[in-house]
């Protein structure tokens, strides 16, 4: 993750609302724009092109990883928004 990621996991755990709040992002016409204006009033900046790094950055790693290196991605390997909600449940 990253470090305003692992702070506002750390606030939405303590704070039912903004756990709320984020996991009805999904519902949210552009999702990732609003959680990242969530996490932004939250004192947790972080940008929709911050998200897609580390979705990059984990699948690259991933497909470095495997025995003589994959050919081609795997769809949902690499997804932090998902992976964060995810941790909020």
């Amino acid at each position: 993750m990253n470090p305003s990621l692992d702070k506002l996991l750390k606030l939405a755990l303590e704070n039912s609302d903004l756990k709320a709040k984020l996991l009805a992002t999904r519902q949210a016409e552009d999702p990732l724009d609003e959680f990242c204006r969530i996490s932004c009033e939250n004192g947790c900046p972080i940008t929709v092109g911050e998200i897609f790094t580390i979705n990059q950055t984990l699948c690259d790693n991933l497909l470095k990883s495997t025995n003589g290196g994959a050919t081609y991605p795997i769809e949902d390997w690499a997804d932090a928004y998902e992976m964060f909600l995810s941790a909020l449940i």
